[in-house]
């Protein structure tokens, strides 16, 4: 062997269901039609979402024939600040890589798409609790000698396929990877799965990075879309919305369409007759701006809108979803398919589509065991009695008006509307941190018994506001929404120092399994 030649090494850290696993044999597939020794290992872990994978594949560059015998000595794991191309599904596993030191400012080449699946810590948060993906992609750039960020998701959707063949493109348009295109592309065809798609997205992930101009055109035009007028109010009540000022015009309209689809025109109607409540408190008052009517109206449509079984049960049997569910798993209109749905159901979702009465009773009854009555369900959606359940769950629509859940949140709908009329005679600031705080209440459960009681805090400090006070309680008020907004885990910070973390591999037996019975 030439010992000026050295060994490539891939990292490629992928979610479940985006195909690293295929993705890994297509690269041990043109590496070894190349006649190139190769091999390639995988560690499964948990991303909180759907499970992560990290795969690591080494090769050396050179054909067997030219080794005159010699075998080179691979490793099984990576070692960080020592993988020439790391791959990344996903942004967040982007910043995995970077904050293990995987990536290295004179060496490594990372490839990521910039799209978003968020984890659990993210979403636990009743406030934003997303990431900073921007720093991530500022970090990635100053710990890599070669960055290639772009959206794989919207590209894999345009041409029907999934995540991976971009992926595998872009690894290649990046000139880095030491396998030819012919050998790529012959081992997408020699996997025998959805290959015609697999070649589209492979060709659009490659001229995504080698021509990043033939890409830069559709993103141009989508944003010369989202900054195009909003389209005029339409359907039952579009004369309703249509006398309130323009710029409220798209979140009544939206409004009005998700509780027409959640419960009905009356339902909405309600929802417009509240909007006008606020709106004319604040015309009377003319202590806050359109601002403060739009939030209300956003979350007063949300919040009548809360999620229950029966509108859990709604969206899940419905077509849309099963097609899109079709589509993110690349299955074709004939191939057959299982749904499996995780539901774990206790007091609070059994009680919120009960009458009041009996509602109430129960959680007298249970409520210092109602941690205990969670059952783990595992329900076949695609079989007609897994199916024929749903359907018999969201055909329960016409009584939720009359289920304790509805009318406790209404009656907490009430008060906060109350008192945000109340707070626009006042102060529009404190007017104003009353409307956002409509966003506290949210989710079922103990994050839905959390959120009603921030809420009640919060009106408590709103109802002590007076003439010569109005000013100091927004403020309490905004600091106190803030706090319940930001319940949860704090996002651990992404390692942005070029120092790469050295980490031991720890290499324990097998215990001996217990002897099993048939």
């Amino acid at each position: 062997m030439n010992p000026q030649t050295k060994s490539f090494s891939i990292l490629i850290a992928a979610l479940g269901g985006e195909g690293g696993g295929v993705l890994a044999d297509w690269l041990v597939a043109a590496a070894s039609s190349m006649e190139f020794p190769v091999q390639s290992t995988s560690v499964p872990g948990v991303a909180q979402r759907t499970g992560a994978t990290n795969y690591y594949i080494e090769l050396y560059p050179v054909p067997r024939s030219e080794l005159a015998g010699a075998t080179p000595v691979f490793a099984l794991t990576p070692s960080p600040g020592r993988v020439d191309l790391v791959a990344a599904t996903e942004l967040m596993e982007a910043g995995r890589a970077v904050q293990s030191g995987f990536t290295h400012p004179e060496r490594t080449t990372l490839v990521a798409s910039t799209h978003r699946e968020y984890a659990v810590a993210e979403k636990v948060i009743p406030g934003d609790g997303r990431y900073d993906g921007q720093g991530v992609m500022d970090v990635a750039r100053t710990l890599s000698k070669k960055v290639h960020l772009f959206d794989m998701r919207q590209l894999a959707l345009q041409h029907g396929t999934v995540i991976n063949s971009v992926l595998f493109g872009a690894m290649l348009g990046t000139g880095e990877l030491p396998l030819s295109r012919q050998a790529c592309e012959q081992a997408i065809r020699d996997s025998g799965k959805a290959v015609k798609a697999s070649l589209a997205g492979f060709n659009a992930g490659f001229e995504a990075v080698a021509n990043p101009a033939a890409v830069a055109a559709p993103a141009v035009a989508e944003a010369a879309a989202e900054a195009a007028p909003t389209r005029k109010p339409t359907g039952p009540l579009a004369d309703l919305i249509a006398r309130y000022p323009e710029s409220l015009h798209a979140i009544l309209q939206a409004g009005v369409e998700q509780l027409v689809d959640y419960q009905d025109l009356g339902y909405a109607m309600t929802y417009m007759e509240r909007v006008a409540q606020v709106h004319q408190a604040q015309i009377a008052g003319e202590k806050a701006g359109p601002d403060t009517t739009r939030e209300a109206a956003r979350y007063l449509a949300l919040w009548m809108s809360y999620e229950d079984v029966i509108r859990v049960a709604d969206l899940k049997s419905r077509a849309q979803r099963l097609q899109r569910v079709r589509t993110e798993v690349g299955a074709g209109p004939n191939d057959p398919m299982r749904v499996t749905e995780f539901l774990k159901p206790g007091l609070d979702e059994l009680c919120s589509v009960l009458p009041r009465g009996i509602a109430n009773m129960l959680r007298a009854r249970l409520k210092d065991r109602a941690h205990q009555l969670h059952v783990g369900i595992h329900l076949r959606s695609d079989t007609v009695l897994g199916f024929a359940a749903l359907v018999a769950l969201r055909s329960l629509r016409g009584i939720r008006p009359r289920t304790w859940r509805f009318d406790r949140e209404q009656q907490a709908i009430k008060r906060w509307l109350s008192s945000l009329q109340a707070a626009l005679a006042l102060d529009g600031a404190l007017a104003h941190e009353i409307a956002l705080a409509g966003n506290v209440v949210k989710g079922y459960g103990e994050t839905n018994e959390r959120g009603h009681r921030n809420l009640d805090r919060i009106l408590a400090i709103a109802a002590e506001a007076g003439p010569g006070n109005a000013a100091a309680i927004a403020e309490r008020v905004r600091a106190e929404r803030l706090r319940a907004l930001s319940e949860g885990e704090t996002p651990s910070p992404v390692v942005s120092n070029t120092n790469p973390v050295i980490k031991p591999i720890s290499f324990v037996p097998r215990r001996k399994s217990a002897a099993r019975s048939d």
